[in-house]
């Protein structure tokens, strides 16, 4: 069913290819590190469809609100989410939580379960380098935002630089 999934989201977004590239790269991490937190089925479900449309609003709110602003991707993504997954058998309860995820992905302090907090952090994997983020910025975001162990070691990985020492902060194991 991932597979349609994915169809459906570059069938939407058509030859932008850089949103497309966006969209898969946040589903990798997403699933990675979803895989490695002991989530059940439904939730790393959960997780793969929001991963992959996330953004989906983004066409949306530059029709509608000649912005790409994180609000009006907000405002936007739910509606255009259930109408893509309306012939794909997904159970209203699920439906929901997807939905709930894309329509508050940058607004951090909506932020309810681990699964909306492996898509907060793929998301940022995938700005921090395609927004070349700087060194500050990035332990500035490790510190705030990144909960889960494996975005954690994800983040250290790929930007060594990042400091070890903001430890204090809670984790999902």
């Amino acid at each position: 069913m991932i597979g349609i999934i994915l169809e459906k989201m570059i069938q939407y977004f058509g030859n932008d290819i850089p949103r497309i590239n966006h969209a898969l790269k946040v589903y990798g991490f997403a699933h990675s590190i979803a895989d490695t937190q002991k989530l059940s089925e439904s939730e790393v479900f959960i997780v793969d469809v929001a991963a992959i449309f996330h953004d989906i609003g983004i066409v949306q709110a530059e029709k509608i609100h000649k912005s790409t602003a994180g609000k009006y991707q907000e405002i936007e993504g739910p509606g255009v989410a259930r109408q893509l997954l309306s012939d794909v058998e997904i159970t209203p309860h699920v439906l929901d939580r997807i939905c709930f995820i894309i329509g508050n992905h940058h607004s951090y302090d909506a932020i309810n379960g681990i699964d909306f907090q492996i898509i907060v952090e793929a998301d940022f994997l995938v700005n921090m380098f395609e927004e070349t983020c700087s060194q500050e910025a990035i332990e500035t975001i490790r510190t705030k935002y990144f909960k889960t162990s494996a975005g954690i070691r994800l983040l250290d990985t790929m930007y060594q630089g990042s400091s070890q020492a903001s430890k204090k902060h809670q984790h999902f194991t």
